[in-house]
């Protein structure tokens, strides 16, 4: 599904008219068209479902050796923002960390990262967001052992409404041995520390 960006142009201007703006005035003449290119790269991931984000980055490395659960990969930090579905607010200052116990193959790290920023390239709860891109990876590397953890920002939290700027919200999808064996979740908090 393409972005029907001379919709989005339309009704941005529309919504410069309902504040009370000039749509016409010279700051905002280019703001529908800007924003509508800026949706099309921010909202990247709505045309996409999760099989078919996983079939995008599922190129898998035969391991070096057998694997255990005691062999946890992890990339933390990565760094992501996303859009709330409920107030089209920001998520920022988001930080996602994401874990897995390989089988028989590995994934490049990089296709991890990739897998991120295209499942918070749509209209998310951070909540879904973790679920996603657990659902991805299982698919991708087809290991039933992956944990998400999400930190993030809330502008719909910090910049309206109750305007609490220092909170912050953490979420966690834990699925497989992450899930069902403490030892083994235990040793990815440790690693997270």
């Amino acid at each position: 599904m393409a972005i029907d960006k001379e919709k989005i142009k339309l009704h941005v201007r529309g919504i410069l008219e309902a504040l009370g703006e000039d749509p016409d005035r010279e700051g905002l003449s280019e703001t529908p068209d800007r924003v509508a290119r800026m949706y099309e790269e921010v909202f990247e991931g709505i045309g996409y479902t999760n099989d078919e984000i996983a079939e995008m980055f599922s190129k898998t490395f035969e391991a070096p050796v057998k694997r255990s659960k005691n062999d946890i990969v992890l990339i933390k930090d990565i760094e992501a923002f996303s859009y709330c579905e409920h107030h089209m607010a920001l998520m920022y200052d988001m930080k996602i960390s994401v874990a897995y116990i390989p089988k028989d193959r590995v994934i490049g790290l990089s296709k991890i990262v990739r897998i991120a920023d295209m499942v918070t390239k749509r209209l998310q709860l951070q909540e879904r967001i973790g679920s996603d891109i657990a659902d991805v990876m299982m698919k991708a590397t087809g290991s039933e052992d992956v944990a998400v953890i999400i930190e993030a920002k809330h502008s719909c939290l910090t910049a309206r409404g109750i305007k609490n700027r220092a909170s912050s919200t953490l979420t966690t999808t834990y699925r497989g041995l992450f899930d069902t064996d403490a030892e083994t979740r235990d040793r990815l908090i440790a690693m997270l520390k």
